[in-house]
């Protein structure tokens, strides 16, 4: 097997076998001559809402914008708090502060890497207005948790389900678990378009309309602005593209579930932590599979040596990066995530391994010391 090479990520399996597909919507596009808001984008703003179970959803350009979009919708802003997981992707907070408020860093558990929900309460104040729960990985955040305090204390609820498309919570489909979910369907995602793109879902018509007037310059229609908004908005091209993939989703992801078994029965090396397994409380689809180690680095180093891609996710937790040291959080004051950001490493994981390749990733896995 020393011949093996395994990216961390190859999505020429999934163009190669929707290539038709993905160049008549192409052409389709093309030979309308309509690129913003046309049927595309309702189509597939249609189609998506329909598979997370909700009512509505709102196309926008990323999901940074969509949880910033939410955050607007919901009036929230200058002298407001929003709770964040401490180890999330960075685009969470600044959703956060673009929206004028301040993020307040919750730690997660380090079994499931999402929102700890017994340390939520220590962090809400008077200030506080809503909780980000963030479905870190593909693996939903606890979610009857999070909606039994945020109902507690009056707050909102916001999923950012950016990573985690058709992932399941008792049975239930992410992004419509909350007020409103935000969607990222950057290239990587499970569920990805061939640029950047994104969305919000809710079962709320008001943050639903709200949401669509903010991310089109504040306008209900045409040169008639009711709020300072933005422009940000989900193109045809990409809404294509979506449409194509969209119905292949639940197989790729089934798929993903199926190599992250193979991994976590046949990884048996005692220096690697590895992620928890899919269930039915909690069905993962592991947009990540990220393992823990001590010597983290010598075992990145270890597996580029084998032709094994790995990514770091993510080596500086926010609280310690330049963007948030006015926050005031020194070293040590997250520990969690600190733990997590120096020890993960994510293994590669794609529709289309071929068996060999994961074979070889075990194997090579098992073999470090």
């Amino acid at each position: 097997m020393s011949d093996v090479k395994v990216p961390f990520a190859d999505f020429s399996p999934m163009h190669k076998e929707l290539s038709d597909e993905l160049f008549k919507a192409y052409s389709r596009v093309i030979n309308k001559n309509i690129f913003i808001h046309g049927e595309e984008c309702t189509k597939f703003e249609n189609e998506f809402a329909d598979y997370c179970d909700a009512k509505y959803c709102v196309g926008v350009a990323n999901g940074l914008d969509a949880i910033y979009l939410i955050l607007k919708a919901l009036g929230i802003g200058r002298g407001d708090e929003v709770i964040v997981p401490s180890n999330t992707f960075i685009a969470t907070a600044l959703a956060v502060s673009y929206a004028g408020a301040d993020p307040v860093f919750v730690e997660p558990t380090i079994e499931t890497y999402n929102i700890d929900i017994t340390k939520i309460e220590e962090k809400i104040t008077k200030k506080t207005k809503a909780i980000i729960a963030v479905h870190l990985q593909g693996r939903a955040a606890d979610m009857d948790a999070v909606n039994a305090i945020a109902e507690k204390y009056g707050l909102h609820v916001i999923e950012d389900a950016a990573q985690a498309h058709g992932a399941l919570y008792k049975g239930k489909k992410v992004g419509a678990l909350s007020e409103a979910a935000a969607f990222s369907f950057y290239p990587g995602k499970n569920l990805g378009a061939l640029g950047d793109a994104g969305c919000v879902v809710t079962n709320n018509k008001t943050i639903a309309d709200k949401v669509r007037a903010l991310g089109n310059y504040g306008s209900d229609y045409k040169y008639h602005h009711i709020y300072k908004g933005t422009n940000s908005r989900l193109d045809e091209l990409q809404s294509a593209f979506l449409r194509v993939k969209l119905p292949h989703l639940d197989k790729w992801n089934e798929e993903r579930r199926k190599i992250a078994a193979k991994y976590i029965d046949g990884i048996v090396n005692p220096l690697i932590k590895l992620p928890l397994k899919s269930d039915k409380t909690y069905t993962h689809i592991y947009h990540v599979f990220a393992v823990r180690c001590s010597e983290r680095d010598k075992l990145e180093t270890y597996l580029a040596s084998k032709g094994i891609g790995t990514v770091k996710h993510y080596p500086i937790p926010m609280h310690l990066q330049k963007a948030y040291e006015d926050l005031g959080l020194k070293k040590g004051s997250l520990p969690i995530a600190e733990e997590i950001s120096s020890t993960i490493l994510s293994l590669p994981m794609f529709y289309g391994m071929t068996q060999e390749q994961i074979d070889y990733v075990i194997e090579t896995l098992n073999n470090f010391d």
